[in-house]
């Protein structure tokens, strides 16, 4: 092979080389491409998700608040409960003793 020749070739292998390297570069950009439409799709669904976490923590928020309130009413309730009882039993036993009296 003369030196014309070989010169040609390489420069044909190197042409083809780098046009399927420019194709494949274009396959690539062409698949991986994102559209204005996804964007926008993805913009809004971090939005709505954003949304949904601060509605999440306000509900979190609010059952702990509701929680305290009714675990405070819950021990009122219970003391109020506790001095009834203690109040009821020392009246029954003052009736048994009004009533012994009575009897006696």
């Amino acid at each position: 092979m003369d030196r014309i020749k070989f010169i040609i070739t390489t420069a044909a292998i190197l042409f083809v080389a780098f046009a399927l390297g420019w194709f494949a570069n274009w396959l690539v950009h062409r698949f991986t491409r994102v559209r204005q439409s996804d964007v926008a799709d993805l913009d809004r669904m971090s939005q709505e998700l954003h949304e949904a976490e601060e509605t999440r923590d306000q509900a979190i928020t609010y059952l702990q608040q509701r929680e305290a309130e009714l675990s405070n009413q819950l021990t009122q309730t219970e003391a109020e409960l506790r001095a009834a009882m203690d109040g009821l039993r020392d009246a029954r036993q003052e009736a048994e003793e009004l009533r012994s009296q009575l009897n006696g």
